[in-house]
């Protein structure tokens, strides 16, 4: 699904403006106050700054959708916020996400093209992991009558991301090659699906072993992460590829750049390799930095190769392009219509199991997207520790009547 100072890009891939989405984080307590359920973040650090509360629900202000939640799209980029791994973060607390899917509850004033019980899909400035959210409504997307709620939330981040990627910015056309890394996450799928509907586009892909059978299909060519994937390209395509897409922070800049054709692009955006472990660590933040390369212009200059930076959210909420995402957006449902894209989703979690998904991207264990399903009921625990261990060794403290850090099974689908 790798996430983001050049790396805090997932998309400080996303990176929002520093109060974006803020909330009143107070839980009420009037019986006549409106609430609602939402993941909140407490602190930045480990699995256990996030929680499960009541909050007041929002009410649309002018131009905003107001919409009644069905599933959220979980990303790296939301492992880096929880940890405080950004450029500016917002202040704490706050409600996490990025995306979510449901259905259209109330309209705020002067909101047109949008009727309530309308079923969409919504990003959102912070604040999607909740029953409730309200964002302005160029943000906001009817779906299909056959695209579940679930594909919903795993289609927007991932497929606008990767369809800007090759298309607006690399210029992706018949008989090119593509090199993506990560190739069984959510974008890298969507990469996959995306190049296929392209003629004669050969995909270069890297993933962890364990996940080549269930991904194979969908590349033309799959490596292990672990292997020296540019002597292995070179064995098939001497001159190498015409677009890299690179989420790993940039570590491999040189090796990409080396790979590209000339008129290649080599296109950074991500850095989920930033997230090594639970918390976040100096160590690895300084390490990721000292193994970025530095990149030559002249070079660049006389071997005619492009190198790019993209961010998603960074586009929507910063730079005032959502008419060229509505655009794209557009494309992309006509694709699914017509049946030649379709959403991977690797599993589905209940709100009070968020620790155990991030915990899986963390693992790096998913193949697709992990989708938050605010109406699953959370699966019975199957672990009695009092105590959780982050993948940095440390231990962190189970809060008193804390139960929901337990080990759940997740939905697998």
């Amino acid at each position: 699904m790798a996430k983001e100072g050049a790396e805090k890009t997932e998309e400080t891939e996303h990176m929002i403006e520093k109060d974006a989405g803020k909330e009143p984080e107070t839980v009420l307590s009037s019986g006549n106050a409106k609430e609602m359920r939402a993941v909140v973040l407490s602190g930045f650090g480990g699995l256990n700054k996030l929680r499960v509360t009541k909050k007041a629900m929002p009410e649309p202000q002018e131009g905003e959708v107001k919409v009644r939640v069905k599933a959220c799209g979980l990303n790296f980029l939301d492992l880096m916020v929880r940890q405080g791994n950004i450029d500016n973060p917002p202040k704490t607390p706050l409600v996490p996400g990025f995306e979510c899917s449901g259905i259209v509850e109330a309209l705020g004033e002067n909101t047109k093209e949008f009727e309530i019980g309308d079923r969409v899909m919504a990003f959102v400035n912070y604040g999607a992991w909740a029953e409730v959210v309200c964002t302005p409504a160029e943000f906001v997307y009817k779906i299909p009558d056959d695209m579940t709620f679930t594909e919903a939330a795993a289609f927007s981040m991932n497929f606008v991301a990767a369809y800007m990627m090759l298309f607006e910015v690399a210029n992706l056309r018949e008989g090119m090659s593509v090199l993506v890394h990560s190739a069984g996450g959510g974008v890298g799928q969507a990469v996959a699906q995306l190049c296929s509907t392209i003629p004669n586009v050969t995909v270069f892909g890297t993933a962890s072993s364990f996940k080549h059978e269930a991904i194979k299909d969908s590349v033309t060519h799959l490596f292990d992460r672990s292997v020296d994937y540019v002597q292995e390209v070179r064995k098939i395509s001497a001159d190498g590829v015409d677009i890299v897409l690179d989420c790993l922070c940039g570590e491999n800049t040189g090796k990409g750049l080396g790979l590209l054709k000339p008129l290649g692009t080599y296109i950074l955006y991500g850095s989920s390799n930033m997230v090594t472990g639970e918390t976040k660590s100096f160590f690895s933040f300084a390490k990721s930095w000292w193994q970025v390369e530095k990149v030559n212009p002249i070079k660049l200059y006389e071997e005619n190769k492009v190198i790019a930076g993209f961010s998603l959210l960074n586009l929507l909420f910063k730079q005032g392009r959502s008419g060229l995402i509505k655009t794209v957006v557009d494309k992309l449902i006509s694709l699914y219509n017509e049946k030649k894209i379709k959403p991977l989703v690797d599993s589905l979690w209940a709100l009070e199991e968020v620790k155990e998904a991030m915990q899986r991207i963390h693992d790096r264990g998913n193949i697709g997207k992990l989708i938050l399903d605010v109406e699953k009921s959370p699966t019975p625990l199957m672990a009695n520790d009092s105590t959780e261990t982050s993948e940095a060794g440390e231990e962190e403290e189970d809060h008193e009547g804390d139960n929901d850090n337990k080990e759940r099974m997740p939905f697998i689908q």
